[in-house]
């Protein structure tokens, strides 16, 4: 991944980020405020339904209070004392409907209904809680259930007493608490109030006014638990898989005179304008990402321009370095950091070009002076013998001459001998000197290897002690290289790993593959080498033998460079040796 997209990456994912932040940040200080806004409606419609319940029961106690007062029940107390009850069965009908009550009854001192308008056949019938020792003059009215003879209904009533001497008379009245008392409520945009009635204790959805059947079912669950909890409760209900037709809803349990829950208020509140809200705030965040999107895009553009080009520039410098080119220069005219990376990469490729040069320098006199000390060391143990022969030549025929004949043969041959061995050392100072051009061909690297093991089985079978370990990988791939100077490369390497074991050892060769490369490892077990011995190694006329020119390992790695391959020793003093050569598939890339 490039500098550029990863730039525009992180703009892009920080704009985005910092919408996604703010639009959740915003979703939920929007929800927490319409929740709460939810709340207060709430609050203040069941503050609402409560002053509705008091002023109705207010006024249904007042009418009780009348009832209780007028000459028509003072007589019909002192009946009801007297034991004339049959007369007045029905006279609380007569009475509700002018008072315009639902519910009334007139009940005798003992608790017996003398006339009851909403269940007239209930004449006859006791109402024992009437005849506790309350003074319901002064109660306020109270939630209470009827039971009609074809429903239950919910009622609110009071109750307040007649007396005429002895004679005394309640007057239960009451009007019913449905769907109609809700009706009167000013209900807020979005809101409902629904009542369910709770005559039993198993949930019916037919007593849930103003919803359909299948709304009363999903409602169930809420008002069971309000019931079984006798406290209010909340739950949120979505009708439909949009998200807009969800509806919260708060349940208020609403309360007889012994506590028990005889009926639930039911708040909804649409979630429909957080819905839309929510939808609204998505929808802007989603514009801001897209219009962040493209501001990122020109930002990376701005930025790339600003900061991308001057590290190519660098990039592009450094190859050029890689390849050797240490004069190369990077022209910026930025004041910033860049810009002073930029000069200081100048000043370094001017100061390592100014290093190069005196180091080239000094490794061409240094390489001179060694290749005249080793020239000087190798020719001089064929010339001393030389001038001997040469002087006793002289001194046979001055003081010998008779013998000079025989001193003549001797010393010939011991002439040629020597200029013989002063050939050979020119030989291989020349042909280090004129390694030839590789020829490329393609060829397998496990066959080369068996070609050199058989070269060097006599000196395996001579050693006696030391003992092959091959390990080559069947799946190599043919590689394009010069058979005859990788054998001659390969060879020296073998060679030297069996003069370094001595005292015998294992030979180890392996050859793997790793992406476009391949790799010949030759290891021994011998004496090994030093850290600095190591980094010597490869240098033209440096050697760690008694008796060698030093240029084997040289030719060596002159033939790997020439393969546009590389070669490197590790090693440790008594852990042996291993020689890695890396090689290219094919020369073509290298080219």
């Amino acid at each position: 991944m490039t500098f550029r997209t990863r730039l525009l990456l992180v703009f892009a994912v920080t704009i985005l980020a910092a919408v996604a932040a703010v639009v959740w940040i915003v979703s939920n200080a929007a929800q927490r405020a319409f929740e709460h806004l939810d709340q207060q409606r709430s609050a203040a419609l069941v503050e609402q339904f409560y002053k509705e319940f008091e002023r109705r029961g207010a006024e249904v106690a007042d009418a009780a209070g009348r009832i209780a007062k007028a000459d028509t029940t003072v007589s019909i107390a002192i009946d009801v004392n007297l034991g004339e009850l049959a007369r007045h069965v029905e006279d609380a009908g007569n009475v509700a409907e002018a008072q315009g009550l639902d519910f009334l009854e007139l009940v005798a001192a003992d608790g017996t209904i003398v006339s009851s308008a909403q269940a007239p056949a209930r004449f006859g019938y006791k109402e024992p809680w009437l005849t506790e020792p309350v003074d319901w003059n002064t109660q306020r009215a109270f939630l209470k259930r009827e039971d009609l003879p074809e429903e239950s209904a919910l009622a609110l009533e009071a109750v307040r007493v007649c007396t005429a001497g002895d004679a005394r008379l309640y007057v239960v009245a009451g009007r019913r608490l449905d769907q109609t008392f809700l009706s009167s409520l000013v209900l807020p945009a979005g809101m409902r109030a629904l009542l369910y009635r709770s005559p039993d204790s198993v949930f019916t959805p037919q007593l849930l006014t103003g919803v359909s059947a299948g709304e009363a079912q999903r409602l169930g669950p809420l008002i069971e638990r309000t019931r079984q909890q006798n406290r209010e409760t909340s739950a949120e209900i979505q009708w439909t898989p949009d998200a807009a037709s969800a509806e919260s809803f708060h349940a208020i349990p609403l309360k007889g005179r012994d506590g028990r829950p005889l009926g639930v208020l039911l708040i909804g509140s649409s979630r429909r304008e957080l819905a839309a809200l929510a939808h609204s705030i998505r929808k802007g965040g989603l514009y801001v990402g897209g219009a962040g999107a493209l501001l990122a895009l020109v930002l990376a553009a701005w930025a790339t321009a600003r900061v991308t080009r001057p590290v190519k520039l660098l990039a592009a410098g450094a190859v050029e370095v890689a390849r050797g080119n240490w004069r190369v220069r990077v022209e910026s005219d930025s004041r910033d950091e860049i810009g002073d990376l930029a000069r200081a990469f100048n000043q370094m490729t001017g100061q390592l070009s100014d290093q190069r040069e005196r180091l080239v320098q000094a490794e061409r006199v240094a390489a001179w002076r060694e290749l005249a000390r080793r020239l000087a060391h190798e020719l001089k143990n064929p010339l001393f013998p030389l001038q001997i022969t040469v002087e006793n030549l002289e001194r046979a025929k001055r003081e010998h001459p008779g013998q000079f004949e025989e001193v003549f043969r001797e010393s010939t041959a011991t002439l040629l001998a020597e200029l013989a061995n002063l050939k050979a050392i020119i030989g291989r100072f020349s042909d280090f000197a004129k390694m030839p051009t590789p020829q490329f061909e393609s060829m397998q690297l496990n066959d080369l290897v068996r070609a050199v093991l058989k070269l060097v089985d006599a000196q395996l079978t001579a050693s006696g002690n030391v003992h092959p370990d091959v390990h080559l990988d069947p799946a190599l791939t043919s590689i394009e290289a010069d058979p005859e100077q990788l054998k001659r490369a390969l060879q020296n390497l073998v060679l030297n790993a069996l003069d370094a074991m001595p005292n015998g050892g294992t030979l180890q060769l392996t050859t793997r593959q790793y992406n476009s490369t391949v790799i010949l490892e030759v290891a021994d077990t011998g004496q090994g080498l030093t850290r600095e011995e190591c980094a010597r190694l490869f240098t033209p006329y440096y050697t760690t033998k008694h008796h060698g020119t030093g240029l084997g390992l040289a030719i060596v790695q002159s033939v790997v460079s020439d393969h546009h391959g590389t070669i490197s020793v590790e090693s440790q003093p008594g852990q042996g040796a291993t020689f890695r050569i890396e090689l290219p598939i094919t020369q073509t890339a290298c080219n």
